[in-house]
Order: structure tokens, then C-alpha cells, then sequence
């Protein structure tokens, strides 16, 4: 049995030891061993997340070194996922509040908001901009903290979700360039046009959901599986979406591992599947002109 650790650095190699040993699903802001034990050793000992080598010698306080041990049994034991354990998870750069009222931020749309949307988004500067699916609004806020000239609607059908969201605006004193609407996709949103609607939609099909790792399984399923094919939601974003977006706006949706059902569903329609420097796969962007011109396929 490993050695109880007593500075920072035995506590990374006591953690990353534990979490390798075990059947753990990495997969909720990192995908291995050793980054986990950084994000879980560094928040208990309330050390920046990009800290160097110089901390590794920090002494761990006995309260640090239990409520450590006590978050690493309950992620080997119970699989819970180390962002809900720590109340907190970061995306585009920001902490957000987190917890199981929504999914656990990681879509790889992060990227696209650190770019300035470039190379998808041509139009003029945007000034609206309609998070759909927002879940704990990570997507929106993130646009609205690094934006300051534009305006954000959050919208999901969870009013669990849309009050974690309103936690996370006001955590981020975002409030008064935010709305947050509870809607079933556009129901509630009339006549409002955006320059850019940004989506993480449920994409999971039936079968993916039954399999995924258990640390899923401590996720809202409402915000996970999305009919027999993963498609439902997205097939309801895809028919409507036109009606909502400026002539020059941008339509971009996440559907990870649906993204070949997609595109066997709608073969006329010419996705475009955006390249992400840090990962991920299975976003795709639709001009507005394109979801006009395809309407017919789309409907």
C-alpha cells in the first residue's frame, strides 16, 4: 500500500498511482491518470491550476489530506466524475459552478469562442448570440465574458439546469448582458434572430446511452440521450433554425458520435465539420443561407 503523502508532489504521484490502478472512466475535462490527480490535488490544496514545480514541496495540511483521500475514494468507488466532487469545472479558460443539475462542460466548441469564431463565422460583428441546449450555460457565458459588446439568450428546457446557469452568470457578473429562458429548442424565443445560434445538444443514441462508462450514469439523461439514432433534437434545431438567424448568421451544433447518422439522414445537406487544434469531432456549421437553400431537405 502506497505511503500516505504529505507535500503536493507525493500527493500527484499517490493520486495518479490510484486512479491508473483502478477502472475508472476518464473522459469529464481529462483523459488520463495523471491530469485528473493535477485538477484533484492542486483544488484541494487551493493551488492555481497552471502552478510549476515550485509547489510540488507544499505541505498538505491534515484537512486537505483528508477531504483528498475522501474524493478519491468516492471517484474510484462510486465513479462519480471529478468535476462534480469538486463543485467546479473550467471551460474556455473559466471556471464554472458544476454540478448534476446539467452535464459536465467539454465541448470542443471552447475552441471555436477562443478564435473569435474564425474561420466559420464571416458576417459582420456579432451582436446577439442564442446558446441553445445551454445546460449550465458554459457556451453562452463563455461569449459573453470574452464579448463584451454582445448580447446572450440562454435557453434550455430544465429549469434545474437554467438555475445553474443563472448561478454561473451572476458568479461571472454576466447578468446584464444575459437572459436565460426556459423553452423546448425555439418555442419560447418568437421572433428573435441571432448572428451566431451555438449548440451541445443530447446526441447519444439509445444503444451508446446503455453502454456509456458509469460516470456518465451521474449525468441528467434528459441532457444526454436524444432518441433511437441521437438525432431528435438536432433534427428540430435543423428545420427550424433558419427562421431564427440573421441572413448572414451561423448555425453550430455538436453531435459528437451521431455525426455519420447525420450525415446518413440528411446526405444533400453539405455539413461542414469543423477542425479543433485541441481535439474533438462531430461539430458541424450551416450558413443561413444554406438551411434556406436546404429547407426542403431539412424539413
Amino acid at each position: 500500500m502506497a505511503a500516505i503523502p504529505h507535500t503536493v508532489g507525493e500527493a500527484l504521484q499517490y493520486c495518479s498511482d490510484a486512479l491508473a490502478g483502478s477502472d475508472v472512466f476518464f473522459g469529464h475535462g481529462t483523459d488520463n491518470a495523471w491530469d485528473e490527480a493535477v485538477q484533484l490535488v492542486l483544488s484541494v490544496a487551493d493551488l492555481p491550476l497552471d502552478s510549476d514545480d515550485g509547489v510540488l514541496p507544499h505541505p498538505l495540511e491534515p484537512a486537505a489530506l483528508d477531504r483528498l483521500q475522501a474524493l478519491l475514494r468516492a471517484r474510484i468507488d462510486r465513479h462519480t466524475p471529478l468535476p462534480y466532487l469538486l463543485g467546479k469545472a473550467w471551460f474556455a479558460g473559466l471556471e464554472f459552478k458544476c454540478d448534476e443539475r446539467a452535464i459536465i462542460p467539454r465541448s470542443p466548441i471552447a475552441e471555436l469562442i477562443c478564435n473569435d469564431f474564425e474561420p466559420w463565422y464571416v458576417g459582420p460583428e456579432p451582436r446577439r448570440i442564442l446558446d441553445l441546449c445551454c445546460g449550465g450555460g458554459c457556451i453562452g457565458l463563455a461569449v459573453a465574458y470574452y464579448f463584451p459588446d454582445i448580447q446572450v439568450d440562454l435557453v434550455d428546457i430544465d429549469p434545474a439546469a437554467l438555475e445553474l446557469a443563472r448561478e454561473n452568470a451572476h458568479a461571472l457578473g454576466l447578468e446584464d448582458r444575459v437572459r436565460i429562458i426556459q423553452s423546448d429548442i425555439f418555442a419560447a424565443l418568437e421572433d428573435q434572430r441571432y448572428d451566431l445560434i451555438l449548440s451541445n445538444p443530447p446526441y447519444v443514441d439509445a444503444r451508446d446511452l446503455a453502454e456509456l462508462p458509469a460516470e456518465f450514469h451521474h449525468e441528467p439523461e434528459l441532457a444526454l440521450g436524444s432518441g433511437p439514432d441521437g438525432l431528435e433534437l438536432t433534427r428540430r434545431i435543423l428545420r427550424d433554425a433558419s427562421r431564427f438567424l440573421v441572413d448572414s448568421g451561423l448555425l453550430v451544433v455538436e453531435v459528437g458520435n451521431s455525426w455519420e447518422a447525420l450525415e446518413e439522414a440528411y446526405p444533400r445537406v453539405p455539413f461542414t465539420w469543423l477542425e479543433f487544434e485541441h481535439g474533438g469531432l462531430g461539430v458541424f456549421a450551416l450558413t443561413a443561407k444554406e438551411l434556406q437553400e436546404y429547407g426542403a431537405s431539412l424539413s
